[in-house]
């Protein structure tokens, strides 16, 4: 739900009635993953979408009666049939499960306040009940940033406290997903299932080194969504003028200001200075530390020189593996704008856990569950 918060966040506001279509399972190669949602109000209107237009028009039909009716939540599947060409369902060969429900803001102000931080940009997360006794079904729950105090209710007490522990679980992997909670040994005794849509913090991407290359990835970082910072020694060069696509310029030594930096499992770190008096001591700080992915650009002899000096100084094996050099992908880039995109396509393909490999020399499901 959280694509279409914008929307949302203004029908919650003025009190309008909505239905709400959340994807909360995909089978198979899918358009849009799980928490996708659209959205359709008294009015007819409708936000969003689930399925890159396959079965928009069925699942509006089901907003508009499930509004209508003021009745249960309600599921659908979509698949699609060799056997009847005119059956509504996906031509990518997938399925969807669709649970539709009708929100009134009235009885969901907690709703109301997870949106608008989503809206401000700010840390939220909102656990749907997806299956589970009819009762249930569609209940939420929300958590605001670092609060520890879960706002609505699903069930009984255990069952809150367990839906929102795993909806702070999952706040600080950066990621929305389904949980299980419940069942025997557990002390919610109805199984659920929860979808928890996720808005996390903006993740990192850390640029040492203001070369004309930082220039064109900062520029892709911030189109990516990731808060881009620029650091360099030198302030001639590290100047908001020549970076406005970053989000922050910081004139320091770069592994000093790496040292006091908030990283996390999301962030990236690209070092574009290929200068040794830069890029190892950078390096040696930043193979500790737990972030998600470690670039340093270079040729293939200054990336052989960088090794040696690494392992001079210490650096084990298992942590030079961390190590993305030369970096990105091989796409034969050559400006600064190509080789942004050979940067940044290597760090989500990183993150993703993929290959990297054309699409037409793979098997499989295109959209793999992360």
């Amino acid at each position: 739900m959280l694509n279409i918060a914008d929307t949302l966040h203004a029908w919650c506001r003025a009190g309008r009635p909505f239905a709400l279509a959340t994807v909360v399972d995909v089978t198979g190669s899918a358009p849009l993953p799980t928490g996708t949602s659209v959205a359709v109000d008294d009015d007819g209107n409708a936000v969003g979408g689930i399925s890159g237009g396959c079965v928009e028009g069925a699942v509006y039909e089901l907003c508009r009666q499930v509004l209508h009716d003021r009745g249960a939540p309600h599921r659908a599947r979509f698949g699609y049939s060799d056997d009847d060409a005119l059956a509504v369902g996906l031509t990518c060969g997938g399925e969807l499960d669709v649970l539709v429900q009708r929100i009134d803001p009235t009885d969901h102000p907690h709703l109301t306040a997870a949106l608008a931080e989503v809206v401000e940009c700010r840390p939220a997360a909102v656990a749907q009940v997806v299956d589970g006794p009819d009762p249930l079904l569609g209940a939420t729950l929300s958590i605001h940033g670092d609060d520890q105090v879960a706002h609505g209710t699903v069930g009984d007490g255990p069952a809150n406290r367990a839906i929102a522990d795993q909806a702070r679980a999952l706040m600080r992997t950066g990621r929305s997903g389904r949980a299980a909670v419940g069942g025997e040994g557990d002390d919610c005794p109805a199984p659920l299932t929860v979808l928890v849509h996720v808005h996390a913090s903006r993740p990192r991407l850390l640029i040492f080194g203001a070369v004309d290359f930082a220039a064109a990835l900062s520029q892709a970082g911030s189109f990516l969504g990731y808060r881009v910072t620029l650091c360099d020694a030198r302030p001639v060069f590290a100047t908001a003028a020549r970076f406005p696509h970053a989000d922050e310029v910081v004139v320091d030594w770069p592994h000093r200001y790496l040292e006091s930096a908030e990283v996390d499992s999301r962030t990236a770190v690209c070092v574009l200075t290929h200068d040794a008096k830069f890029d190892i001591p950078l390096l040696l700080l930043a193979l500790d530390l737990p972030v998600g992915y470690i670039g340093a650009m270079g040729s293939r002899r200054t990336h052989g020189q960088r090794l040696r000096l690494l392992r001079e100084a210490g650096v084990s094996e298992q942590r030079l593996a961390r190590l993305h050099s030369p970096i990105g992908l091989d796409l034969g880039a050559r400006t600064p704008e190509e080789t942004a995109l050979s940067i940044t396509a290597e760090i989500i393909a990183h993150a993703n856990l993929a290959s990297g490999l054309p699409l037409s020399r793979t098997t499989g499901a295109i959209h793999r569950r992360r």
